[in-house]
């Protein structure tokens, strides 16, 4: 769609109009100078455009204003734009004339230097504009995009879940609790997925898509306390079902961005060969087969004894898979693996458990390549009322709370499944960043909550 505002132009769009009098506001990144001549490096969200202010075509005074600016400073540039192909973007502009509108009266806390990531953290209001984060944010907008795209074009309809919720969803051991004003206690979400499971029995193919939260104590590359999450339910799917949608939705993500963020998969160093690769079909086998895999290869489950001692076990049949066993198993493959049928004792009450060996629920988790862990987590879900009110007692969760959620196995119940995609996850795989907290504008960690 053709834009409508007329009085400026984004760096992005520059290239289209070579030859042509723009306007463009943004930031200084860089600027430096030589004799008569200043070289403006700017930036306006969209991209960065190197601007050349010659002597001779601009006032004295224009000349002069720009050997006062300073990184960050904001202006308006207007000039002609004009091929080079010595740019990364492949034009330059030409300067006419510059407004200045702010020049900072302090120097910009973030250097070319180094700086340790504590500083950066604190500073993560202006790290943001850095041209690394500037690409991850781009890339993780663009995942954001394809999301949306992929559901919305193949007949799902978004449906919101409530952010303050009655009871857990993922176990009570990792829920943030408020008072709910006299109603008693209230809880972050963990997950959309019960109130999905509610519109779907509604709408038929839903999908919620916003932040959860896990009051988790883990200090790894992969975990955050607030993330976002997009969650479809499907009616009338099973596991296979559910399965082939997430293969699809990882392939359609990641193609997407190879066509869309190949100036910032760039900047972030990114060996795209490898996202080329993730294309369905993706790898598949069972947990039972991946314990074998385990300990075939001899990849042993560390244990620490009361001594401070570890010792090394063969992997057992039920233990849930930890970072070292999803990366042994993904050493293996270049693309996406699903690891199906899981214990039932390790997942969720709502799972539904194999009609064919209950020792298993209907789960699958899938791995992405690189080191990148777990990026989905689904199943089908158990819709018989009986076996599900026996899972809740089992795992001694309120009944009361749960009613409205068992109320879908009592009226017009069917087989449906679906999964949760952790948008973070996914961005940190796409674009190769090297820790979490740089996927997401401002993260929430353990040991973090500011700014």
């Amino acid at each position: 769609m053709e834009s409508r505002y007329k009085s400026y132009h984004s760096i992005e769009k520059l290239p289209e109009l070579v030859g042509e009098t723009v306007t463009i506001n943004g930031w200084v990144h860089n600027i430096t100078g030589k004799g008569k001549l200043q070289f403006i490096q700017m930036r306006d969200g969209s991209g960065f455009v190197q601007c050349v202010v010659f002597k001779g075509n601009v006032s004295e005074e224009v000349f002069e204003q720009c050997k006062q600016l300073a990184q960050e400073a904001s202006v308006s540039i207007t000039g002609t734009v004009r091929a080079e192909e010595r740019s990364a973007t492949g034009v330059e502009v030409d300067v006419q004339s510059v407004r200045i509108w702010q020049i900072p009266t302090e120097q910009y806390p973030i250097t070319p230097k180094e700086h340790g990531i504590e500083f950066l953290m604190e500073h993560r209001h202006l790290w943001l504009r850095s041209t690394r984060q500037h690409a991850i944010m781009r890339i993780r907008a663009a995942v954001a995009k394809a999301i949306r795209d992929f559901f919305d074009g193949n007949g799902f309809k978004l449906q919101d879940s409530p952010i303050l919720t009655p009871n857990a969803c993922e176990g009570t051991s990792t829920l943030f609790e408020t008072k709910y004003f006299d109603l008693g206690n209230a809880y972050l979400s963990q997950s959309g997925q019960l109130y999905a499971e509610a519109t779907a029995m509604a709408l038929g193919k839903v999908y919620t898509f916003g932040p959860t939260f896990r009051a988790e104590k883990s200090k790894t590359k992969r975990h955050l306390t607030e993330f976002w999450m997009v969650e479809p339910e499907m009616a009338y799917f099973d596991l296979n079902d559910d399965m082939d949608l997430a293969e699809d939705l990882v392939e359609y993500i990641v193609q997407y961005c190879l066509q869309t963020c190949q100036r910032e998969l760039a900047v972030m160093g990114r060996d795209i060969s490898k996202l080329e690769k993730v294309r369905r079909p993706f790898h598949r086998m069972s947990y039972t087969e991946a314990v074998e895999w385990l300990n075939a290869n001899n990849v042993k489950l560390n244990k620490k004894n009361e001594d401070g001692t570890e010792t090394q076990y063969d992997f057992p049949w039920g233990e849930d898979f930890g970072a070292p066993q999803e990366e042994a198993i993904m050493s293996q493959f270049e693309k996406p693996c699903i690891i199906h049928r899981y214990p039932t004792e390790v997942k969720a009450f709502y799972m539904k458990r194999d009609p064919e060996n209950e020792k298993v629920v209907m789960a699958m988790d899938m791995l992405a390549p690189e080191g990148a862990g777990e990026i989905i987590g689904g199943s089908q879900r158990e819709d018989n009322h009986d076996l599900l009110l026996e899972r809740i007692l089992h795992e001694q969760l309120p009944q009361e709370a749960f009613q409205w959620y068992l109320d879908l196995r009592k009226y017009g119940s069917v087989p449906h499944s679906g999964f949760g995609l952790g948008l973070e996850r996914t961005v940190k795989w796409i674009s190769g960043a090297e820790h979490i907290r740089e996927v997401i504008p401002f993260p929430r960690m353990i040991y973090r909550i500011v700014p």
